[in-house]
């Protein structure tokens, strides 16, 4: 007997969800009907600092006027900060977690530094900076002294104890495509990403962690999301292995362009599924307006 997919849809209420958005929502939850499965929505609000509930009560209003129906009820990430916290002890435990002082100010100094100089700094998939790594050998007492005195700090992966713990061959099954055209068996590089953040004093666990612990507790078989996210698969890949989490098959979908070519942003209202509402557009009109994109929903 084969086993029923999930999929979700998991916006962030920090703003208005826009035409990429309704595409992903959408698309998720055409595949999940049309193979008898599950659809899920999930808020992810773990930034208490950007999440607002006006953007959530619109989230609802959105989706129900795009003709979308989801399981109640919606998991929301602020009401499992222990879970995330349990999560984020296992790996301080297995000794690939340690705490970052520096400050993205700092970190900006020594790259302008080193590029002025003519030398390179490494960049994760996004084009940032990677973070230094001369921490990672900090010894324990001082670190734990500076936590002690109040020092700002996040925690981090250790990289490279991290990706030693993990199988040499770590990849996903991608049944859409990469931003380059990458598909089926893909292969994860998540040390491309760096040092990269679990947990910081604003927000209990990152992007990262949250999303592959919500997924596994939601038993989640199909991640669909934007092509955007597709690198960051590698740093899920690795963190469902440190963690003993099933792997979902993932399947990244094209970009909705904005008026700059760019990828749609939620600081443009007029990219918004409320705006084109307003001007009365009805949902068909959006499948339209996203196919006219050459971006498919089946």
């Amino acid at each position: 007997m084969s086993k029923t997919r999930v999929f979700r849809f998991a916006p962030s209420p920090n703003g208005l969800l826009h035409l990429g958005h309704a595409l992903s929502a959408m698309l998720n939850h055409d595949l999940a009907a049309a193979c008898g499965g599950r659809f899920l929505l999930r808020i992810e609000d773990i930034d208490p600092a950007r999440s607002r509930p006006e953007f959530e009560a619109a989230i609802y209003r959105d989706l129900a006027w795009l003709g979308l129906s989801w399981e109640q009820p919606v998991r929301r990430q602020s009401e499992h900060l222990a879970f995330y916290g349990k999560a984020l002890e296992r790996l301080k435990a297995m000794g690939v977690l340690y705490p970052g002082f520096l400050s993205r100010g700092e970190v900006k100094a020594r790259v302008e530094a080193r590029e002025k100089a003519g030398g390179a700094w490494p960049r994760d998939p996004d084009g940032a900076p990677l973070y230094p790594t001369e921490e990672r050998h900090l010894d324990r007492d001082e670190a734990q002294a500076r936590i002690a005195a109040g020092h700002r700090h996040a925690w981090r992966l250790d990289m490279e104890k991290a990706r030693a713990l993990a199988p040499a061959v770590l990849d996903w099954q991608e049944a859409g495509e990469g931003p380059e055209g990458e598909t089926g068996t893909v292969t994860a590089r998540p040390e491309r990403w760096g040092d990269v953040i679990l947990s910081r004093p604003d927000a209990p666990a990152s992007y990262h962690l949250a999303v592959v612990l919500d997924d596994a507790a939601q038993g989640v078989t199909d991640v669909v999301r934007g092509q955007d996210l597709f690198h960051a698969t590698a740093v899920h890949r690795l963190l469902q292995s440190l963690l003993g989490l099933p792997a979902p098959r993932y399947r990244h979908h094209g970009l909705v362009p904005g008026p700059d070519g760019k990828k749609l942003s939620k600081s443009n209202r007029d990219t918004g599924i409320a705006a084109y509402r307003e001007k009365g557009f009805l949902p068909p009109d959006i499948r339209a307006l996203l196919a006219g994109y050459g971006l498919v929903l089946h």
